[in-house]
């Protein structure tokens, strides 16, 4: 199957510019993917253009991944309803590294021919003076095709307009497509559908400056089937980062992924074949509450991205909260990785010297933390058998819980009902 072929089947392909699968058919081709650094970090809206780019190399193409150190500067105006807030040169350096370090990970740039290569556009712009730019790019587009574009037209629309220095973003993305064309032979540039316009900008820019054909095509953005925005959690962005989210977080965005999201998911951000996902689904059909599907893409984008380490202790954190988890898994990891393990869950936290006499159960459970409200709730729920303190149940309102009942030293893990969770941490 070749690569068009391959984001067809899996609905990965939005706009395609006549002649591209033509073009890809006579043997390696050179395209890219601009990605823009905003942030120090990735998410997993990132991810669709990634496996693009990992889809386009295994199909014997060679890739360019493209970190925007100039474009970064100005700001892309697409599906944007307001200007963006400008960067600084350290910041942005800073989220340029950041940026780079993943997308390594990634792509494999040691496979001979079609080895991946990273470029960044400010190494071409940084001495390219604004006359020089204007004369030689700047009269190869009309204002008129410019703001033919939607993601002009929308924002000159808007109430807050556009600045010229995001009116130029289209023009400079259309020259970093030049450049490339002319310096690396790449002659496709891919992104989402958002991208279009300003993809399409850079083939006309090739065609009038260079005298040159090059080609474009997009994929669509990600949706969830309730028609919210896809890549959110709770807590916000899903990064790529682990720091940022954690392993846990990041498996459990997966893991709560709709049934129809999950179908959907599977085809986009794996590299299972269509026997294996078709199987895959069907088997998720016969037993949904299995939850074939989200366990299976959970698993394998959560490995892909941040190992097999970080995935056994996903799985382990998953296990032990929503399980039967063994207290062993909590005592091998350090005092940082128990907090990550308990990230978004209540905690409560009580000095050490005022643990070392003890506490009883409803002192502990009402006043020194407020996971009752009231010490009457408290006894009620002991008594019927629906609290548990590291995972043992607590046996009567009485019971005195001292300094060697401590996880590490340091912790206690409170279970109210079955999935209520807190964390007590003493310091």
């Amino acid at each position: 199957m070749n690569f068009v072929e391959e984001l067809r089947w899996r609905g990965l392909l939005h706009d395609i510019m006549p002649g591209t699968e033509e073009e890809l058919a006579k043997g390696m081709a050179s395209g890219y993917i601009g990605f823009d650094p905003t942030a120090d970090s990735l998410h997993v809206g990132s991810l669709l253009q990634i496996f693009t780019l990992i889809r386009f190399q295994k199909a014997g193409h060679k890739p360019f991944a493209l970190v925007g150190g100039a474009t970064g500067m100005v700001g892309d105006p697409s599906g944007k309803s307001q200007e963006r807030n400008l960067l600084s040169e350290d910041i942005l350096d800073k989220n340029l590294k950041g940026i780079q370090t993943q997308l390594e990970r990634f792509l494999d740039f040691n496979c001979g021919l079609n080895s991946a290569e990273i470029v960044n556009n400010y190494d071409w712009f940084k001495n390219y003076s604004f006359l020089d730019f204007i004369r030689d790019a700047g009269k190869h587009i009309t204002v008129n095709y410019m703001m033919s574009k939607d993601s002009v037209k929308k924002r000159l629309e808007s109430e807050v307009g556009m600045s010229f220095t995001e009116f130029s973003y289209q023009l400079i993305q259309g020259y970093d497509f030049y450049y490339l064309w002319k310096n690396k032979n790449c002659v496709l540039q891919m992104g989402g559908s958002d991208q279009w316009g300003n993809i399409v900008t850079g083939t006309e820019f090739i065609r009038r400056k260079g005298g040159g054909q090059a080609f474009a095509l997009t994929s669509p953005l990600i949706k969830k089937s309730d028609g919210t925005k896809f890549g959110k959690s709770e807590g916000g962005n899903v990064w790529l980062d682990a720091k940022k989210t954690s392993p846990y977080q990041f498996y459990q965005f997966w893991l709560n992924a709709s049934d129809d999201d999950a179908a959907n998911y599977i085809k986009i951000f794996t590299f299972f074949n269509q026997q294996e996902i078709e199987n895959l689904i069907a088997e998720h059909a016969e037993a949904p509450h299995q939850r074939a599907l989200q366990k299976a893409l959970a698993k394998d984008i959560t490995q892909r991205v941040h190992g097999d380490e970080a995935l056994e202790t996903a799985l382990k954190t998953t296990d032990f909260l929503f399980g039967n988890g063994s207290l062993d898994f909590l005592k091998s990891l350090d005092d940082e990785s128990v907090l990550t393990v308990f990230e978004g869950i209540t905690q409560f936290t009580i000095l050490k010297a005022e643990f070392e006499a003890g506490y009883d159960a409803l002192t502990l459970l009402a006043d020194k933390t407020s996971i009752f409200p009231s010490k009457g709730e408290s006894k009620k729920m002991i008594v019927g058998g629906g609290v548990s303190i590291n995972r043992d149940k607590v046996p009567n309102p009485e019971k005195i819980f001292i300094s060697s009942d401590l996880i590490n030293g340091k912790f206690l893990v409170v279970q109210k009902g079955k999935k209520n969770y807190f964390l007590v941490v003493v310091v």
